[in-house]
């Protein structure tokens, strides 16, 4: 029987020597699938792959769940290296979540649209531009017969089109995307959310292009004062955790939004310094979401250069609000082990904008 590269489908002469089920038309392949998923899997694809199992050893049903595992596991993988920027190793990941959720739940149906947006991202990072188009028209086409299909797909559907139309040059059309993404994704999340900015931050580099630098500040802004309030919120926590460790309260920190708030902020902040040098108030605003965003991710010289970027914009303005919040965040950094008078001070500081 021929068996076919588990990449790019061509005839594969190549064997896993550890699950024997998966083929690979050359090593180059067989390397990059490892990498990319294949390492993290190997084993699980055995009783799925294995045609001698009998049904009373599992069922069809067994399979399907053991499937959908694997698609689980796959999107998980594929979202953690395009947060870090490996697009390239996130393919494999990305094409056997698509391979998956099309054996679970059928071809044409909008449960694979968020397959088709991962695999479109990882590509779009590539530049595969035109293979970008093709899967977001089966997305596309996907939500359309699907009146029922929620606000979360329609809102990433959007974002990812609105990306997609950003890199062609099209510009009008990106912002129609990138305003039906803002939509859904205050239906989904609420309007002071961070998943909701993010098409904020999209659509301010759209008028980037077009030179309209007034609508871009405006944007910004926004975007900057609702990552302030989610970070100071996130920064309480922990703080309260310190002060009180046996009430512990519920702490998350996801570490690849990190990543995304970090570029968003670090542009924001260059653009600042750039296009409004006066704007000393802007400038502490950012500066601080950067030093709380990179104290809760455990790099205190990072939060320490952002933090002194911020207190020294702050400083520049009479009575500022952000003025004692900030140094007391660069006095916890200057003391990675605080007593219960600095947590307090920090938890109970002001921090309206």
């Amino acid at each position: 029987m021929v068996k076919f590269c588990e990449l790019c489908q061509r005839e594969a002469n190549l064997q896993c020597t550890k699950c024997r089920v998966t083929f690979y038309c050359d090593a180059e392949h067989q390397q990059a699938d490892w990498v990319g998923i294949h390492e993290r899997i190997c084993q699980l694809l055995v009783p799925i792959r294995t045609q001698t199992l009998s049904l009373q050893q599992l069922s069809c049903i067994e399979k399907q769940l053991k499937k959908a595992e694997l698609s689980d596991i796959c999107r998980l993988v594929a979202q953690s290296k395009l947060s870090q920027g490996k697009h390239q190793e996130a393919l494999p990941a990305a094409q056997f979540c698509l391979r998956c959720s099309i054996d679970v739940h059928g071809p044409n149906t909008v449960q694979l649209v968020p397959a088709f947006l991962l695999l479109a991202d990882a590509n779009m990072g590539l530049g595969n531009l035109a293979l970008v188009a093709e899967l977001l028209s089966q997305a596309e086409w996907a939500v359309l017969k699907s009146p029922e299909c929620g606000h979360s797909i329609r809102h990433r559907l959007h974002r990812s089109l609105g990306r997609l139309h950003t890199a062609t040059g099209n510009l009008e059309a990106a912002l129609l995307h990138f305003a039906n993404d803002i939509y859904f994704a205050s239906e989904e999340c609420g309007l002071d959310s961070t998943v909701t900015c993010h098409g904020y931050f999209l659509m301010a580099d759209v008028f980037i292009k077009q030179g309209k630098m007034p609508i871009v500040r405006s944007l910004y802004a926004q975007v900057a004062y609702t990552w302030h309030c989610h970070l100071t919120e996130l920064l309480e926590t922990r703080l309260q955790n310190i002060r009180n460790p046996a009430m512990l309260s519920d702490f998350s920190y996801d570490h690849s939004q990190q990543v995304e708030a970090d570029e968003m902020l670090r542009a924001i902040l260059e653009f600042v310094q750039r296009y409004s040098r006066k704007d000393s108030t802007q400038t502490a605003l950012v500066a601080h979401c950067l030093a709380m965003l990179w104290f809760l991710g455990d790099d205190s010289l990072k939060a320490q250069g952002f933090g002194t970027t911020a207190l020294n914009a702050s400083q520049l303005i009479p009575n500022h609000d952000l003025a004692e919040p900030i140094q007391v965040l660069l006095q916890l950094l200057r003391n990675p082990q605080p007593g219960t008078d600095v947590c307090w001070e920090i938890c109970s500081s002001g921090t309206s904008v």
